[in-house]
C-alpha cells in the first residue's frame, strides 16, 4: 500500500504563478488608496469652508480682545488686529470697574439678575407648555399651537411699544419687572420643547406612572422634567443670550441709570465719548471696548459649562426606539 503525502502532490510554484500573485497583491494594495483619495479630495473644500466660517465668527472676538489692551489713542493710531507697543489690559479693566464709583459692576449685576430670572422662568414655562401640547389632547390644541408658530414670526421690536404702553398702565415702567416679565414669553422655546417632548417622553412611561397612582403634576416633575433636561437647558441658553443682549426693551422701559443693564450702560458711555459731555474721560472709548469684553465672558462660560447637556440630548435623540 503506497501512501502519497500532500506535499508530494502539490504543484511546484512557477514564475508565471508567482508573477500573477504579485500582480494581484499589488492591485489589492492599490484599491484602498484609490478609494480613499476621492474622500480626501472632497473633504479638503469642506475643511476650507469650516475654517473660513470659524474665522468669520472668531475675528470680531479677537479684535475685541486686542482692542481691550489699547488706549483710546492707540485704537486709532495702531493696527486694529494686533497689540500696541504698550498693552494696558489690566489698567483698562481696573478703570472700567472703578469708573463713576463702580457703576459698571452695578450694571453687570443688573444684567445677571434680569437674564438668569428671565431664562429660568421662560425655560420652565416653555417646558410645561411644550409638554402639555405634546402629551395631552384637548380642543383647540392645533389652533393654539399654530398661534404660537405665528408669534415666532413677529419681531420683538414690533412689540416693544405696545408692551411699554401696557406696563405704563400697570405702573411697572422703570422697574426690573418691566424687563423680566416680557422675557418670560418664549414662543420659540415653546415650539422647541413641544417637538422635543414628543419623542423624549415615551407615552408608555406616562401610562405606567398613571397606573401606579402618580398624579399629573408628580409625573411632570419627577419623570418628564428629567427627560426634558437637555431641551430645557437649550431654552435657558437661548433666553439667557437674548435677554443679556437685549437693548431696545431696557432702553424704552428704564429711566434710572441704576437699573440699566450692560447694553444700555455701555451705550450711554459711548454717547458720552462721542459727545464729550461732562464727566467724560479721555479713555472713555477704551472703557466701552473693555466693558464689552467683560460682558461677553459670562456668556462664554455659560456655554462651556452647559454644553454637555446638549451633547447628551443629541446622543439620546440619535437612537431610535
Amino acid at each position: 500500500m503506497t501512501v502519497v503525502s500532500q506535499s508530494s502532490t502539490r504543484a511546484p510554484a512557477t514564475p508565471a504563478t508567482t508573477a500573477s500573485g504579485a500582480t494581484a497583491s499589488r492591485r489589492a494594495a492599490r484599491v484602498p488608496r484609490g478609494r480613499r483619495s476621492p474622500v480626501r479630495r472632497r473633504s479638503t473644500p469642506l475643511t476650507i469652508v469650516m475654517l473660513a466660517v470659524l474665522a468669520y465668527f472668531l475675528l470680531p472676538l479677537f479684535w475685541l480682545a486686542v482692542a481691550s489692551t489699547k488706549s483710546t489713542q492707540d485704537l486709532f493710531n495702531s493696527f486694529g488686529l494686533w497689540f500696541s507697543h504698550s498693552p494696558r489690559l489690566l489698567a483698562n479693566i481696573r478703570q472700567t470697574l472703578t469708573y463713576d464709583d463702580g457703576v459698571f459692576l452695578h450694571w453687570l449685576l443688573n444684567t445677571v439678575l434680569y437674564s438668569v430670572g428671565s431664562a429660568l422662568g421662560a425655560a420652565l414655562l416653555a417646558t410645561a407648555a411644550g409638554y402639555g401640547f405634546a402629551k395631552y389632547r384637548f380642543r383647540g390644541n392645533g389652533t393654539a399651537f399654530n398661534l404660537v408658530l405665528g408669534a415666532i414670526m413677529i419681531p420683538t421690536t414690533a412689540l416693544a411699544i405696545p408692551t411699554y404702553l401696557l406696563f405704563a398702565k400697570a405702573g411697572l415702567v422703570n422697574t426690573p419687572w418691566a424687563i423680566v416679565l416680557p422675557s418670560l414669553v418664549s414662543p420659540f422655546g415653546l415650539y422647541l420643547m413641544r417637538i422635543y417632548a414628543q419623542d423624549a417622553v415615551p407615552d408608555s412611561l406616562l401610562e405606567a406612572a398613571r397606573i401606579d397612582g402618580a398624579g399629573e403634576l408628580r409625573i411632570f416633575v419627577r419623570i418628564a422634567l428629567r427627560l426634558l433636561a437637555p431641551g430645557l437647558v437649550t431654552v435657558v441658553l437661548f433666553t439667557l443670550v437674548a435677554t443679556w443682549n437685549n437693548y431696545f426693551l431696557p432702553l424704552i422701559m428704564l429711566n434710572d441709570p441704576k437699573l440699566y443693564p450692560v447694553t444700555v450702560g455701555l451705550s450711554s458711555w459711548a454717547a458720552q465719548a462721542q459727545n464729550g459731555g461732562a464727566g467724560a474721560s479721555s479713555d472713555m472709548l477704551a472703557l466701552v471696548v473693555t466693558g464689552s469684553l467683560i460682558s461677553v465672558i459670562p456668556l462664554v462660560v455659560a456655554f462651556l459649562m452647559l454644553q454637555r447637556y446638549w451633547q447628551s440630548g443629541l446622543a439620546a435623540g440619535g437612537v431610535k426606539q
